[in-house]
């Protein structure tokens, strides 16, 4: 089986289970970004309303030279979820000049870490891998010769994205990857005015409602489904209480869909809604105590008071 074939097969499985049953009914947000969903995110990252972008941006330009001035000199960079590498270049830019830079960008997309590997090459060797993020780190820990450490990124704001006792399991998985004093860089976003929020995830000029519903528009083109867009509704809501705010869809009437490739089918009440992506925001003091079940020490935060964020620089203990 090729290896498309093996995603097409597990989004049909995912669309599935998260349709099916009488509860909450979910999609995962990772399917959010074909190039579609991508292309819209990018605009997203353009709007007013949307600082998290632009101060994960702005953190990693500051940081860069001291981040490298903490490093050994023999460090291999691997990015979980690299996308194309962008925001990456210029801590690639202050390592490139003290030494040979060896980044390993884990994607699931192709497309991406082929701009990845275009853009970033002169600055060093790039060795793009394909697939999941921690099958990824665990080859670049077994490709690590001796003497050289790890600095693993995941950035932007993707650990909100797990549920709380999700986010320590991944970041345990990371962690059985690395040796005691390799190092995560990993991107925070922080609680900040509900209010704010809200337009961040629900703009006025429909980009976020557009890239929601996008995602029923994949399932229509991959897996053959009939869903009406017309007929559901982008809906942002934050959850005081868990510190996460949610992107829905709402079904506007009753409804049934049919997803001959995942063989289902569907009903929906009317305001019956898929949850489609729950974003956890974090307290500056909720971030070692989420470090240190993981196994890691907290080294150096750094944050961003125009739009609360921080990036946070984790040393992996014994």
């Amino acid at each position: 089986m090729t290896y498309a074939r093996a995603l097409a097969n597990e989004f049909a499985r995912e669309v599935r289970a998260g349709l099916s049953g009488n509860g909450q009914k979910t999609l995962p947000c990772r399917y959010l970004y074909d190039d579609v969903g991508s292309a819209l995110f990018d605009a997203i990252t353009c709007l007013a309303e949307y600082g998290l972008t632009r101060a994960d941006t702005r953190l990693l330009t500051k940081l860069s030279s001291e981040l490298a001035a903490r490093l050994p000199n023999e460090v291999l960079v691997a990015e979980l979820g690299s996308g194309s590498g962008s925001k990456t270049r210029p801590i690639l830019e202050q390592l490139a000049r003290r030494q040979p830079v060896v980044y390993y960008p884990i994607d699931v997309s192709r497309a991406a870490l082929d701009r990845c590997e275009k853009e970033l090459s002169t600055l060093g060797k790039v060795v793009p891998l394909e697939g999941n993020y921690t099958e990824g780190l665990r080859e670049v820990a077994r490709e690590r010769a001796r003497g050289q450490s790890i600095l693993a990124l995941f950035l932007g704001s993707t650990i909100g994205n797990f549920e709380p006792e999700a986010a320590i399991r991944f970041l345990v998985d990371v962690r059985q990857s690395l040796r005691p004093g390799d190092r995560l860089l990993l991107g925070t976003d922080l609680v900040k005015p509900v209010e704010q929020l809200l337009l961040a995830y629900d703009d006025p000029a429909g980009v976020t409602a557009a890239f929601n519903l996008n995602l029923l528009g994949r399932i229509n083109r991959e897996l053959d489904a009939d869903f009406d867009l017309r007929q559901f509704e982008h809906v942002a809501r934050y959850i005081d209480e868990e510190q996460r705010i949610e992107m829905h869809l709402r079904s506007r009437i009753h409804q049934t869909v049919t997803i001959p490739a995942a063989d289902l089918s569907v009903d929906f009440a009317p305001n019956e809604t898929i949850c489609t992506e729950a974003s956890h925001k974090f307290r500056l003091e909720q971030i070692p105590e989420l470090g240190r079940l993981a196994g890691f020490h907290l080294e150096r935060q750094w944050i961003d008071c125009d739009w609360p964020f921080a990036e946070n620089l984790l040393v992996a203990i014994e």
